[in-house]
């Protein structure tokens, strides 16, 4: 349908709580299909809705090699973690330019309500897994950086800045 526009970095937007989504109506599944779009041309694995400037919680993740395999998500929630972890190389359209390695669980049980409204348990591993964590992140006001230390999270902030102009 469309690429939107991701919200620069430090829009207070993106460290506000996006609000529960009472339920999928055809403007949701719009809202996804633009998502994805604008996923596809980051190009990226994820997207929250709220990067887009939409307080919803809405996410969509295709970590897939192939691509086209995208998972629609509202209201997701972790039901459990793997206590193994897994280091990934993060970044965000919201804060371009720059990237960080973020130690995030392995595996994760996710609950969400799917294109047609049904809620939905699924089981993601990891570069799947990283993903939907880190949209989740998003959708309750974190960045990726909020997960280093503060040197390097001021580091990152301003290298980014720098690159910024």
């Amino acid at each position: 349908m469309a690429v939107r526009p991701c919200i620069p970095w430090p829009d207070p937007r993106l460290r506000r709580p996006a609000a529960p989504v009472d339920a999928v109506t055809d403007e949701i599944r719009a809202i996804w299909t633009d998502m994805i779009d604008t996923m596809e041309a980051m190009p990226g694995v994820g997207l929250a809705a709220p990067q887009i400037g939409v307080m919803l919680r809405l996410a969509v993740v295709d970590a897939s090699e192939a691509r086209g395999r995208a998972i629609r998500m509202a209201n997701p929630e972790i039901l459990h973690a793997s206590v193994k972890p897994r280091d990934h190389e993060e970044a965000s359209p919201n804060l371009p330019g720059v990237s960080a390695v973020v130690t995030r669980p392995r595996a994760v049980t996710v609950r969400f309500l799917d294109e047609q409204g049904e809620w939905v348990e699924r089981d993601f591993v990891d570069l799947w897994a990283t993903s939907v964590q880190h949209q989740i992140d998003h959708l309750a006001g974190r960045m990726y950086f909020d997960r280093l230390g503060r040197v390097k999270r001021d580091m990152l902030i301003r290298r980014a800045a720098k690159r910024k102009g």
